[in-house]
């Protein structure tokens, strides 16, 4: 097994210029970290100079370690291995940039996620953004594949290799770009060395249009109330504020954005209750057949035959919906429509796959809710309880399932090492490795 100094290799998460991040274990513990390690690409080496490189690296592990903060990432260990600076951090192994539906080619459409959910995003990347600007740091690359969400949903900021001391001077070479095109406010493109505080501001603005609309500004300049219906004139000008081209017209800091950005939550709740109030929405039962059996036989699937295997869209959604038809028993949902039972819950903590089969396990021994066939669901039978983002008057409907419960397990294996699971709040299908921790919600049939 491939090593760096102590650490086990576990795979590749990704590389860049500066060099490669991988998934590591340490030996006896078995504990998983992230480890970048110092490995830049040979034109980079040669435009900026090895010792400038060096110089940036350790600068980025000491902003990290000397920061403590709970949307901050952390560092654990520095080190060098075989000429080479390294650094661990915690390992998550999902990332805004995944959950939105990034891809590298960013300027295609993401997924418009609920209001509530764009905010309790954008709240911890301010809180975080706030404690590096009181120590004087501005970070100069926020971007969705840049902040970390752990198995808890918290925001955890990361890569801090472009980031700068204010009034730190760092001349790098003139055609040395800075950040991400589409995140980067338009002063950092021409002159990286001279930002301010409000180009993190500029690139938070910018999440937080593509959360709320799909899309990114730059590519669709619209109104985002003229996108997402839910959204008022008081968004659209909070967005303009946080999305201006001129520094001076943005929020002066990033806890200014954030307490305005409380006081328009507030009231966006306050007229959600409103609605709810004068127009009471209830579930509609479903009468008649009920919808196609679904797959209950677990498969192994690559990513290039998923889509057609799940029926989902290019951002693994469901391309139809399912009907439910719900009734509440004791702990447990059974869905008349599909004839399936489901734990309300699920398991108490987020499990590794393999934790998870031992869960079911567990439920059947204890007979559960009086069933011993309980079983990890499918993606099929995961993707009947999904339903799409919800507009107006569908955020009065009351949840029937624990909301804690974002991220589930199916028993669909993506490879021998690997498995698909559903985000249930999101509404999409993806996969990890088995060492990855989510939920699981059990599912049986009468008998």
């Amino acid at each position: 097994m491939k090593k760096i100094g102590k650490y086990e290799i576990c795979g590749l998460l990704g590389k860049g210029g500066m060099g490669r991040i991988y998934k590591v274990k340490l030996p006896v513990i078995g504990k998983i970290s992230a480890l970048k390690l110092l490995d830049p690409h040979p034109s980079l080496a040669a435009l900026m100079g090895p010792e400038k490189i060096r110089n940036l690296f350790i600068s980025e592990a000491v902003t990290i370690a000397n920061l403590r903060h709970p949307n901050i990432v952390e560092i654990h260990d520095f080190g060098d291995a075989d000429g080479k600076f390294f650094y661990t951090m915690d390992y998550y192994c999902n990332n805004l940039g995944t959950m939105v539906g990034e891809t590298c080619m960013a300027e295609m459409p993401s997924r418009i996620i609920r209001i509530d959910k764009a905010i309790h995003y954008t709240r911890q990347t301010l809180a975080g953004l706030a404690r590096l600007h009181h120590a004087g740091i501005i970070h100069r690359d926020i971007k969705p594949f840049n902040l970390m969400v752990t198995d808890h949903d918290t925001i955890k900021i990361c890569d801090f290799g472009l980031s700068k001391l204010r009034g730190e001077s760092f001349k790098g070479p003139p055609n040395l770009k800075v950040g991400s095109p589409w995140y980067a406010s338009p002063e950092q493109e021409d002159d990286p060395e001279h930002v301010d505080f409000s180009a993190d501001i500029y690139s938070a603005g910018v999440m937080l249009y593509r959360m709320l609309t799909g899309s990114l500004p730059a590519e669709h300049p619209d109104i985002p109330s003229n996108i997402n219906p839910d959204l008022d004139r008081e968004w659209d000008e909070f967005i303009k504020k946080a999305i201006a081209p001129k520094p001076r017209d943005r929020f002066a800091r990033a806890d200014v954005m954030l307490k305005e950005m409380d006081a328009l939550y507030a009231a966006w709740e306050d007229r959600k209750e409103q609605v709810c109030s004068l127009s009471p929405v209830f579930r509609e039962s479903v009468s008649g057949p009920g919808n196609l059996p679904l797959r209950s036989r677990p498969v192994k699937v690559s990513p290039k035959h998923a889509k057609k295997m799940f029926s989902t869209d290019d951002l693994w959604r469901p391309l139809c919906y399912n009907q439910n038809d719900f009734e509440t028993y004791k702990n447990t949902v059974t869905d008349r429509a599909t004839g399936l039972i489901w734990q309300q819950a699920g398991s108490d903590y987020p499990l590794t796959w393999i934790q998870a089969v031992d869960y079911i396990s567990e439920l059947n021994k204890k007979q559960f809710a009086g069933h011993d066939n309980w079983r990890l669901p499918t993606v099929d039978e995961l993707m009947s309880l999904l339903t799409e983002v919800p507009h107006s008057e569908d955020f009065c409907i009351e949840p029937i399932f624990d909301q804690t419960r974002k991220c589930l397990w199916s028993s669909d294996r993506r490879s021998y090492m690997a498995a698909w699971y559903v985000s249930a709040d999101m509404g999409f299908v993806a996969w990890q490795d088995f060492s990855a921790y989510y939920y699981v919600r059990g599912v049986c049939e009468k008998t």
